[in-house]
């Protein structure tokens, strides 16, 4: 079921499994391989180059990648992503603080929802690239741009991987583990479609298009009327256990 209503959101948001939802947002892109043209030559962006190609092919295109034609990048099997779009504010994402950043934080507010971080993260790659399995410290508002992808979960993430081996990052890996196919929760999704990822849930992301862009929307420390999520709170013990790393930035085990 898609959640569009905020009553809705508010009783789905704490606990898995992740679901579909539907925000509108006055915004529009610019072409998917503009803004990877763009992107890949800021210096703080992260990429890597897949295949099954020997090594060496792969370090001579990732020595390429920031200049090779477009047209040849395209064509490579790939992962990519962005942390800090603030820096684009002004030429790539021009308006996107007014026309998206601002309105949802406006509409969280306005509903008692508090946070420590609420920051956008783009996220571009090619057919076949599949992103780490991973969980994330952070809530995502998962917004797909361009392209198609399959956001794969677990219908109940506590049989897989407990809360407390999430905060401590037992999760990362380039493949899920073995599991029954009947406890995933995938949700293909296409230009326009939206998901919520929960914090500390084990995911995985599949690309299914020549190329795939997806903006997320991560929030740290979301929280609703005093209430974090039901996973966070592992997190919030284990920064109680060991407040020298607690306070550090959300992104820490993020795998791209």
């Amino acid at each position: 079921m898609t959640i569009t209503t905020r009553d809705d959101f508010t009783r789905r948001w704490r606990q898995p499994p992740n679901f579909p939802l539907d925000v509108r947002f006055d915004y529009t892109f610019l072409p998917a391989v503009d803004v990877l043209d763009h992107i890949r030559q800021d210096e703080e962006v992260r990429f890597t180059i897949l295949g099954d190609d020997d090594w060496q092919a792969r370090m001579d295109r990732t020595a390429a990648f920031r200049t090779a034609p477009l047209e040849e990048v395209v064509t490579w099997p790939f992962r990519l992503v962005h942390f800090n779009l603030s820096r684009f504010y002004d030429d790539l994402l021009s308006d996107f603080q007014d026309e998206v950043m601002i309105p949802w934080r406006t509409h969280l507010s306005a509903r008692g929802f508090t946070w420590q971080r609420l920051a956008p993260i783009l996220f571009l790659s090619t057919e076949g690239a599949s992103s780490t399995y991973h969980n994330d410290n952070s809530h995502g508002l998962v917004w797909q741009v361009h392209g198609t992808k399959t956001f794969h979960s677990y219908l109940d993430p506590d049989k897989h991987l407990s809360a407390d081996a999430a905060v401590i990052g037992e999760t990362t890996g380039e493949e899920p583990p073995e599991h029954d196919v009947a406890d995933r929760h995938s949700v293909t999704m296409r230009p326009g479609d939206q998901l919520w990822s929960h914090a500390l849930a084990p995911h995985w992301v599949t690309t299914e298009s020549e190329l795939a862009m997806s903006v997320t929307l991560s929030h740290g420390g979301l929280c609703h009327q005093g209430l974090f999520s039901e996973r966070e709170l592992a997190l919030r013990a284990y920064w109680d256990k060991n407040p020298s790393e607690a306070w550090m930035h959300d992104l820490r085990n993020v795998r791209y």
